[in-house]
């Protein structure tokens, strides 16, 4: 069973409508177009579109609401009829032909007269069409009123987040199966619909891009959108896809498309040197005239400064303020003292690894014991150590840190 389908409940007389799938095992149906309830697969069986004939009653039509008009009442085999104002009962499909002898009924448009000019034909392209299941519960379809086959995805968006729902492709001037099931009286939590066109042509001379449209109703606009809707021939909310059709690609911007596209990876995967400052000023001065400077042929970037060879660290280094500011440590605070000591700790540590020494004494004074507590902090975390302790006792007091480098 799938959504559209109609279907009968096993335990009991009710019909309606799947409107929805919620899992594997349980659906959505709409009992008498009314109202929704959760129903379990199991206790569904389908309705054929023969019943009808083989019980002679009609299949159900698609109508529109009334006011103050009695229900309809099936003749022999033929479908329901429409009441007019005047209580003449015509069928549906000559009712719009003939001319209403005393009015409408209350909700009931006039029937069109004989004369009355025949609607213009509709438009090509691509169509959302919500038709009326029932006079509350609407079907949403993809209408393709082109002579090309599209390639389509739906989805939806809530909040936000998009969902997709259903992807296929549809012929040339035809109409989907419901993509969805959509109540009037939910009409304020209607989720935007989202769709992905690709039209193609079998040995068409022209590529199309892909087309993306995002669809939200509003009331404002949305009843006022009913209208002969194309392909199927019925009354619908209609909303045009295509109002900017996906532009055609022939071969050659196919290819203009590719070499940009190339273009544009070499450009990032080289990009241009940077000029200096000299350099830029002669190249601007020659393009503006205001000297006779000729352009050179091509200005190569300055060639990087070679690297300063690295200095090992002496043995036993110290990181005392007086020993790494001779001019002393006035205007600077805690924070910045402390900092002054752990950079000057990181270089040494990195020039000693680099120049792979094996061992070297950091002598970072006892005092309150933040320094040697931080420098002892990183040497644990250092992968290239081997060990460190704290160094000749005798000599140094607990104020320095023997490192034994890998």
């Amino acid at each position: 069973m799938n959504v559209g389908d109609r279907v009968r409940l096993l335990m009991g007389t009710e019909e309606g409508i799947i409107t929805r799938v919620l899992d594997s095992e349980l659906v959505e149906v709409a009992i008498d177009n009314d109202f929704t309830i959760p129903v379990l697969l199991r206790e569904l069986v389908p309705v054929a579109a023969e019943e009808g004939q083989a019980f002679r009653r009609p299949a159900p039509e698609i109508t529109r609401p009334t006011t103050g008009s009695k229900k309809n009442k099936p003749t022999g085999g033929q479908p329901k009829a429409l009441r007019l104002g005047s209580g003449v009962a015509m069928p549906p499909a000559a009712a719009p032909a003939r001319a209403q002898p005393a009015g409408p009924s209350a909700g009931m448009p006039a029937a069109r007269p004989a004369s009355a000019t025949p609607p213009p034909p509709a438009a090509k392209g691509l169509f959302l069409a919500l038709v009326h299941q029932a006079p509350e519960l609407l079907a949403l379809h993809l209408l393709n009123n082109t002579e090309a086959e599209v390639v389509f995805t739906y989805g939806e968006e809530r909040q936000g987040k998009y969902r997709a729902l259903t992807a296929d492709k549809l012929k040339a001037k035809a109409a989907s199966a419901a993509l969805a099931h959509l109540h009037l009286k939910d009409f304020e939590q209607w989720p935007a619909v989202v769709f992905q066109l690709l039209s193609f042509k079998l040995n068409a001379d022209t590529a199309y891009d892909l087309l993306t449209k995002r669809q939200s109703f509003k009331a404002s606009t949305f009843y006022t959108s009913r209208r002969p809707a194309p392909v199927i021939g019925k009354e619908a909310y209609l909303f045009q896809l295509d109002e900017r059709p996906a532009p055609a690609l022939n071969p050659e911007k196919l290819a203009q498309a590719e070499a940009s596209l190339e273009a544009a990876f070499e450009a990032a995967a080289n990009p241009a040197p940077k000029l200096d400052t000299k350099q830029a000023s002669v190249l601007q001065q020659a393009l503006a005239g205001d000297k006779p400077l000729a352009v050179p042929a091509a200005i190569a970037p300055a060639p990087p400064k070679p690297a300063a060879a690295l200095v090992a660290p002496p043995h036993e280094f110290d990181l005392h303020l007086e020993a790494l500011r001779p001019e002393g440590a006035e205007g600077l605070s805690n924070t910045a003292m402390l900092r002054l000591q752990l950079d000057a700790f990181e270089d040494a540590l990195s020039r000693a690894l680099a120049t792979n020494m094996h061992e070297i004494i950091f002598i970072h004074g006892a005092g309150n014991g933040v320094l040697r507590k931080e420098i002892h902090r990183q040497l644990s975390r250092n992968k290239d150590i081997k060990f460190f302790e704290e160094a000749q006792k005798e000599k140094f007091g607990y104020g320095a840190t023997l490192v034994r480098l890998k």
